[in-house]
């Protein structure tokens, strides 16, 4: 079918219809259909993809902004697809390092064809007794952010204390996971009685609750940690980073990976407790998983096997179908997901 013959096939589309202030509605995108030559164009580098399943993730949202931040990914440009992490399989190949046939996950356009023309972003999966839907999440962008973020920023021990907010989400699930392993005790927060359930029972998490339910952060930290948190794993910001700061240890660390709760705010919230981070000696360090992926052989030789064992477990939330895919990215924002989103675009 991608011999280079430019056939036009139909390519259904989810495009960015302009930036966003306050919460994302579906609406800010729309699917369309549009034809594509499935070929790579002539002297290019380029990867042709059949796109199979994409990701859903929070930082997303800051893509649908006008922005320019150097060293960070530019904005979606309105009239083009959106683009996120997706897995893949070539079609065909400009680029020495893939092959037709061979399955990939990256970054890609939220559609069902995509010539990828900065294949260097792109990873060969090797490993295919997994499922490949795991590849947008446990073994992709959201898992070397978890592994990341957990060993290389916050440097743990085992016996310390861990709190990890939004912690049933694509990260969050595999920190707690990894944290448990070490011998750590950990504790995280989410949005339901069903996600709390989650961390308990799948999960293994040693106690967790709903913020939702609690009027006091404080109180709830300072239930579930009458000692003190040595690591916080950061993934809201807001009033709960506030309520974290008066709890850390001395030599506390906290790795802030993302700060969902503040993405849709045109004014974002103040942190009013960062003289907690003076008294108690403690080290607030944000990352961006990009610079950690030189490690990714590293971390697939440790998590693969422990997968394979039982000993780590992953939930995903399926949308089936790229139409759904706006619906599925939306529902991010108001905790509408259970574990990793992820929406198939073409199971073969």
């Amino acid at each position: 079918m991608a011999g280079g013959d430019g056939e036009g096939v139909r390519n259904k589309q989810v495009i960015f219809r302009g930036y966003v202030s306050g919460s994302p509605e579906e609406t800010d995108m729309e699917v369309r259909e549009s034809t594509v030559e499935l070929r790579v164009p002539e002297g290019s580098s380029g990867v042709l993809v059949k796109n199979l399943y994409l990701s859903c993730d929070p930082y997303m949202r800051i893509r649908m902004r006008k922005l320019y931040i150097p060293g960070y990914r530019d904005s979606f440009e309105p009239g083009s697809p959106i683009a996120g992490y997706g897995v893949a399989r070539v079609l065909e190949s400009g680029h020495p390092n893939f092959q037709k046939g061979n399955l990939v996950w990256g970054i890609t356009g939220w559609e069902e064809y995509s010539l990828i023309t900065v294949p260097e972003t792109c990873f060969k999966i090797e490993h295919t007794d997994v499922p490949l839907s795991y590849y947008t999440g446990l073994f992709g962008m959201p898992g070397m952010t978890a592994y990341a973020g957990f060993f290389e920023v916050c440097s743990p021990k085992k016996g310390e204390t861990v709190f990890i907010s939004a912690a049933s989400g694509a990260v969050g699930q595999l920190v707690g996971q990894f944290a448990k392993l070490l011998g750590c005790y950990v504790v995280g927060s989410a949005g339901s009685k069903e996600k709390v359930d989650l961390l308990k029972n799948k999960f293994g998490f040693d106690n967790a609750f709903n913020y939702k339910e609690e009027p006091d952060l404080d109180a709830a930290l300072k239930r579930c940690f009458p000692k003190g948190i040595d690591i916080y794993f950061e993934n809201v910001g807001g009033k709960m980073l506030d309520a974290v700061l008066l709890n850390m240890k001395l030599n506390g660390r906290i790795a802030i990976c993302g700060m969902i709760s503040q993405y849709n705010l045109e004014q974002p919230e103040g942190v009013h407790n960062l003289m907690s981070l003076i008294l108690k000696r403690a080290r607030m360090e944000g990352f961006i998983v990009s610079d950690y992926y030189h490690l990714y052989p590293k971390f697939l030789e440790t998590v693969l096997p422990q997968i394979k064992e039982g000993k780590i477990v992953y939930v995903e939330d399926i949308a089936e179908g790229l139409e759904n895919g706006p619906a599925a990215l939306v529902g991010l924002f108001s905790s509408r997901n259970v574990g990793k989103q992820v929406v198939v675009v073409s199971r073969e």
